[in-house]
């Protein structure tokens, strides 16, 4: 066997002891940092309230488990996605007053889940050294029905929240989304909307007071925190802000039997036509219609592109078939199509779930399935002509995968001005589009591939929707709009993701952080700047 000269050995000897030395360093630091946090965090424990149970360091064999627990994007649970320094798992608001007074202190940054369905994973990922404040076991729900209110805790999740309503009465609801395991915090903050918000608007239109805890440490309500700021977490992203502890809502009331249906149909039939005649009546219905489309192609036996509608109409068979008759006969929708049931199973059904689900599902937080996914959003002002769709169906049947998903506004979503929350995007539109490519395969190249595929399908859309700017959606997180590194540009790199969600409603946005936030402790890298010293 050769022997290799010891001189050629040293250098290599010398490289990865110059590693391990250097990983060494570094897992010190991050073990001295973490003592500090801990060490603070337990001087600032309530001995009503003990916090040291409820905080997992990577060390703790438990620490895997919480935070994959509440990771819904799989691009963000991979053994190179970098990990909190801790995540503490708040019972009490004391939790919370003590987590941001030890930020402070330790400089360590500070990031708050309530239901990890954030697409960027912005809430439990970061590029500088964090720590995780999770909700999860803050989702106490108190129904009010005489009053038609309810406190809902920012940890909840919207399916307990609509159990919640439905186990107290048959004809209240309330307007959000469509997921069940989506958290209620996130989802509120950042406007929400659902398959009733052609009746009731968003879920922010639907709000009526919030406890928060401000960056002072202090609890603050609607009345003591101030209606700029009551309105800044009401769609502009409370964790840009404060920490959102729970809301109060106003419940809607519903018939005890909605209509539900759901039908395909592919590019042989008449596809392009009846997706033109779509655009033109779904955002002109009557408000209780609700007529969500997504595109995308199936393969089943050969490669063709496919339609499917799915509705919500808070009213009877009978009446909604009378509608789309009149209204969009192309459907050629039928009887049979149609199912009538409560407001509280129509949303398991709008899920996917099959017919006869088990209310009991609602209270599920796992999602039945999680994946690899990108996401991105666009606004329709204007029918795409039958050129733009012809294009459409040859670009995703070149794609394959990305579907493409057309939620119609008009009625209360018409009525309501563009500054009456921090969502612009009111009057004057005609559907919020949503891009979504899921896939399983796990690594780098499989994920620039998809996503790549995602962003082409966004680019050929660009003739089609909002511009000036384009549009998007903020609780459809895209980092792709830009990142804010929170260093002397911060305002600049800001301006260019917040006017796209926010549009005019802004610069309000970031006068509220400058007055409430001065050194902005409340930051993520899609958060809202503060004004420029």
């Amino acid at each position: 066997m050769m022997k290799i000269p010891f001189m050629m050995i040293f250098p290599f000897l010398f490289i990865i002891l110059t590693l391990s030395l250097t990983n060494t360093k570094a897992d010190n630091h991050n073990y001295s940092i973490q003592d500090t946090l801990i060490k603070c965090l337990n001087s600032q424990s309530n001995p009503s309230y003990p916090i040291s149970p409820l905080i997992y360091a990577p060390k703790n064999t438990s620490f895997p488990t919480v935070l994959q627990t509440y990771i819904r994007n799989l691009r963000f649970n991979t053994s190179t996605t970098r990990k909190p320094l801790l995540i503490l798992t708040a019972t009490h608001v004391s939790h919370i007053q003590g987590a941001i007074l030890c930020s402070k202190q330790t400089g360590i940054q500070m990031k708050i889940r309530s239901g990890g369905h954030d697409y960027e994973a912005l809430s439990y990922v970061s590029i500088v050294p964090f720590f995780v404040v999770d909700m999860f076991n803050l989702r106490k729900i108190d129904v009010n029905i005489d009053e038609e209110t309810a406190w809902v805790e920012s940890g909840s999740t919207l399916g307990e929240v609509y159990y919640a309503i439905a186990n107290k009465s048959k004809i209240h609801a309330f307007p959000a989304g469509v997921c069940p395991t989506v958290g209620a915090g996130g989802h509120i903050t950042g406007a929400g909307y659902g398959n009733m918000m052609r009746k009731f608007g968003l879920t922010v239109d639907n709000l009526i007071d919030a406890i928060i805890v401000d960056v002072n440490g202090r609890i603050l309500d609607r009345a003591s925190m101030g209606e700029d700021l009551f309105w800044a977490i009401g769609g502009g992203g409370g964790s840009s802000f404060c920490v959102i502890i729970s809301y109060k809502i106003k419940l809607v009331r519903v018939p005890e039997k909605v209509t539900v249906f759901k039908v395909s149909r592919l590019l042989e039939q008449n596809l392009t036509d009846l997706v033109i005649q779509y655009q033109n009546i779904a955002p002109n219905l009557d408000p209780n219609a609700f007529i969500r489309l997504t595109l995308d192609v199936t393969n089943d036996t050969s490669i063709t592109n496919r339609a499917t509608f799915r509705c919500l109409f808070l009213g009877d068979v009978k009446s909604i078939l009378s509608i789309v008759k009149k209204n969009f006969p192309l459907l050629g929708l039928e009887k049979s199509d149609c199912h009538e049931m409560s407001w509280v199973d129509s949303v398991l059904f709008y899920s996917d779930f099959a017919l006869g689900t088990p209310v009991e599902t609602l209270l599920n937080r796992q999602p039945v399935n999680i994946n690899y996914l990108k996401r991105k959003s666009d606004y329709l002002l204007e029918p795409i002509p039958r050129y733009g769709l012809e294009g459409l169906w040859k670009k995703m049947a070149e794609l394959r995968t990305p579907q493409l998903t057309f939620n119609p506004y008009g009625g209360k979503m018409a009525e309501i001005s563009a500054d009456a929350t921090p969502f612009p995007h009111r009057a004057g539109h005609l559907f919020k589009l949503q891009y979504a490519t899921d896939w399983k395969e796990g690594g780098d190249d499989r994920a620039k591939y998809y996503i790549e595929l995602t962003r082409k399908l966004h680019s050929y859309m660009t003739p089609f929707v909002s511009k000036n700017p384009r549009e998007a959606f903020l609780n459809y997180r895209d980092i792709d709009l830009g990142i804010n590194h929170q260093g002397s540009r911060s305002y600049v790199e800001g301006k260019r993701y917040g006017v796209m969600y926010f549009k005019d409603n802004f610069d309000r946005l970031v006068e509220i952080k400058t007055k409430v936030d001065p050194t902005n402790f409340f930051r993520n890298e899609q958060s809202i700047p503060i004004l420029p010293h």
